[in-house]
């Protein structure tokens, strides 16, 4: 993604909404962290996140001015919409919290009302603790989630980037089903997966495939081996396709030869709790509505206790290492589901003892009348002779 990937009112209509978020939150300057979040406001799709960044925004319009490493000033200057870039470190070691502290003495940060993201992968805590010490009083608390409350509801253009990811998702799909055969490896089915994605005008996902088969298929996410197929085998896929950093997964359960009585047991449980979720969604619905439709399902069948995963999540612009957004299907969620979010729907069940497992991830947009389907590659399982 980049800055010419949505329009200029797009990215303006987002600072304001950030704004008046900022001021009823009470907060004069927010720190903005997240890689999603400055990618969201500024069309960055830089890497700068494997380092200390960030992006401060005033409640009042004025000018952004992002802190990244120097190796990311070009693409910041070329490709994002920022106003001022400061950068650190390059050819020698530099602080990147005494360059940050310079940054935040040009605008008095100390002498305002000032919040910071706090996310899971993208700041030290020795970086934290060193901000907040700097703050002192200014700081007024954590908004880790500010931000990203505010884009779980996708604007049209953002759709049209999801269907467009989740088309390459059907694409590549169909590719692994005629790749599958016995004595290919799962890495070489992997291979196959990713050159349809990259291939179709996909980017890569900001996770890696799952794709497990014969006895790991009870890991729930476990990555592709050199373990050869096998007759016999049960197993499950799950990838993201993207684009323009906006992702779509998909997962589906596949037999290598006749399935057994139990595999088709299990087949039939996930796939029928995923019937009962989407059932479930629709505007105003609270989000732990369909996670409760879909845990029945897997209870009465006898298999709560292998329930290891939540029932589906908000699908985000994706960075390493994920995708996902704050918003689950999950008992106790205090998210409403709204019309225009985007969800995977993926209640599983893996059975160590038994060697086996079995999910279907599917993505489905919220509307005012239920949830429409993204995905159109047959929620079959895939058998193969």
């Amino acid at each position: 993604m980049s800055k010419h990937d949505f329009s200029a009112d797009e990215f303006a209509a987002r600072r304001s909404r950030v704004r008046d978020a900022m001021e009823t939150a009470g907060i004069d300057w927010l720190i903005i962290v997240h890689p999603v979040s400055i990618h969201w406001l500024t069309g960055s799709d830089a890497k700068s996140y494997q380092e200390f960044q960030c992006l401060l925004m005033s409640m009042q319009p004025g000018p952004l001015a992002v802190l990244t490493r120097q190796g990311e000033r070009n693409e910041f200057n070329d490709d994002a919409i920022v106003d001022e870039v400061w950068t650190w470190g390059g050819g020698e070691v530099e602080d990147p919290v005494a360059a940050f502290e310079k940054l935040a003495a040009k605008y008095n940060l100390r002498g305002c009302r000032v919040a910071m993201e706090v996310p899971a992968y993208y700041l030290h805590p020795h970086h934290y603790v060193r901000i907040r010490e700097f703050l002192a009083d200014a700081f007024v608390g954590e908004q880790t989630d500010l931000i990203h409350d505010l884009k779980l509801v996708k604007s049209p253009a953002e759709l049209a980037y999801i269907r467009q990811a989740s088309d390459i998702a059907d694409a590549a799909m169909a590719v692994f089903a005629e790749t599958l055969s016995p004595e290919r490896t799962e890495l070489q089915v992997a291979g196959r997966v990713y050159e349809a994605l990259l291939s179709s005008g996909g980017g890569l996902a900001a996770s890696p495939i799952n794709l497990v088969s014969g006895e790991r298929s009870c890991f729930s996410h476990g990555a592709p081996t050199e373990r050869h197929l096998r007759e016999g085998d049960f197993g499950s896929v799950e990838f993201g396709a993207t684009r323009n950093r906006y992702t779509a997964t998909i997962g589906r359960q596949f037999c290598i030869g006749e399935p057994t009585e139990r595999m088709l047991e299990l087949y039939d449980v996930v796939r029928r709790a995923s019937d009962a979720c989407m059932a479930a969604i629709a505007d105003g619905v609270p989000a732990v509505v369909p996670h409760e439709a879909a845990k029945k399902v897997i209870a009465d069948a006898g298999m709560e206790r292998h329930r290891v995963h939540t029932t589906g999540y908000g699908l985000a612009p994706g960075f390493p290492p994920t995708w996902g957004e704050p918003v689950h299907m999950i008992a106790d969620s205090p998210y409403t589901l709204r019309t225009g979010m985007v969800l995977t729907v993926e209640p599983p069940v893996f059975i160590g003892e038994e060697r086996l497992g079995a999910r279907l991830i599917d993505n489905v947009v919220v509307t005012s009348g239920g949830a429409e389907l993204l995905s159109r590659y047959s929620r079959d399982l895939i058998v193969i002779d």
